[in-house]
């Protein structure tokens, strides 16, 4: 059959929209703080997979993480907040077709194993493998033209986008799951005082959540054009952590208690005592951000004496997969506000130096290979 612009047949087993490259752009990791503008092929897919053309990805603390650590070998290509539209579909793929806009997570447990019965999704065997690349070892791929999606993430893991939601909201879907999934794991009741530590994206993000639950909600940050950016979301106690102590402020607002929750968005580990110190006794200590094996140090007593409860909540979880994609593709919050800059993949290592390296007047930050000089995908 004749190739058309729109929609061609390549094979019995294939089903593409347009041309689709023999090669392709994308930032690749090759070492310690070390990532390329390089060209690469586009990756291959089998029956049940779908490739996916990339319009628009986040970068997460997470890639950052392990750019700068060292901690997964080379070479790979990260990134995994990512929108596009359906480029090619395999064999058995009915629930997508070439040309449909979806966003798509990376992770997605088996649903039978151990971890999986008792609700911790992230540690199940299946969830840690990764079921998105644009080649080399699976890593997300969404810093690259194109992204190879697995068939248990095209079966379970892949969401359309509806019209009139574009891509950038969408990108936000397995953040947000990853927030939603902290704050249940809070068990947050209405009227209660939450102070949030990090007004970053994921930390405004909390916070929204946190208040959207009914609680009194404190935020802080060492930028006051975040705690401004968080006002605008409603967020409207703020404390600015380069003039004041949040902790006093909390005591300050709760009779001398302190929160009955403390969530710590901020990475590295210098803060955990310092969210320990403003909860209250018998209050709760979220931490969010620690997501690299380290050594902290903290008052043991605090949490045998005080009562005090440390949670750790990590990635996304599939039992709010659906209610992230409802608050996202509804709209219930405007994502696309958080974004801060905005990168071609040509400008990708640009676009991770800043990221790495934040600044008062940036926020999220995406890399758009689908977007070119005056125009959108």
């Amino acid at each position: 059959m004749a190739r058309s612009s729109i929609l061609s047949i390549e094979s019995a087993d294939t089903v593409t929209t347009g041309e689709i490259p023999a090669t392709m752009k994308a930032a690749v990791y090759r070492g310690v703080n070390d990532v390329r503008l390089e060209t690469v092929a586009v990756p291959e897919i089998g029956a049940g997979e779908i490739l996916v053309r990339v319009h628009t990805c986040g970068i997460c603390g997470t890639d950052l993480k392990k750019i700068a650590s060292g901690s997964h070998s080379a070479p790979r290509i990260f990134g995994h907040e990512t929108s596009g539209s359906v480029a090619k579909v395999g064999d058995s793929v009915t629930t997508f077709k070439p040309g449909d806009r979806v966003v798509v997570f990376h992770h997605i447990p088996c649903g039978k194993c151990y971890y999986c019965r008792h609700k911790t999704f992230a540690q199940c065997e299946v969830y840690k493998k990764v079921g998105c690349t644009a080649g080399f070892e699976a890593s997300g791929g969404g810093f690259a033209e194109y992204v190879r999606v697995m068939d248990w993430i095209v079966a379970r893991g892949t969401v359309r986008i509806p019209e009139g939601v574009s891509f950038e909201q969408a990108s936000f879907v397995e953040p947000v799951n990853t927030c939603i999934k902290g704050i249940d794991t809070l068990h947050l009741e209405r009227g209660e005082t939450v102070l949030v530590i990090g007004q970053g994206p994921i930390g405004l993000i909390l916070a929204f959540l946190a208040q959207r639950a009914g609680t009194q909600v404190i935020t802080t940050d060492l930028y006051s054009p975040r705690l401004t950016m968080a006002n605008s979301f409603g967020l409207k106690t703020t404390v600015d952590a380069s003039k004041a102590d949040a902790a006093k402020v909390v005591r300050e607002m709760t009779e001398g208690r302190g929160a009955d929750a403390v969530i710590l968005a901020v990475g590295g580990n210098s803060l955990i005592q310092s969210a320990i110190d403003a909860a209250r006794p018998g209050g709760r200590v979220l931490l969010f951000a620690q997501t690299v094996h380290s050594e902290a140090t903290f008052d043991p007593a605090s949490v045998c004496v005080d009562e005090k409860t440390l949670i750790g909540s990590y990635s996304a979880s599939v039992d709010v997969q659906q209610k992230s994609v409802e608050f996202v593709m509804n709209r219930e919050m405007d994502l696309e506000r958080l974004i801060s800059h905005r990168f071609l993949l040509e400008n990708g290592v640009e676009a991770l130096h800043l990221a790495a390296h934040p600044q008062p007047g940036s926020m999220k930050i995406v890399i758009q290979p689908g977007v070119r000089e005056g125009s959108t995908l």
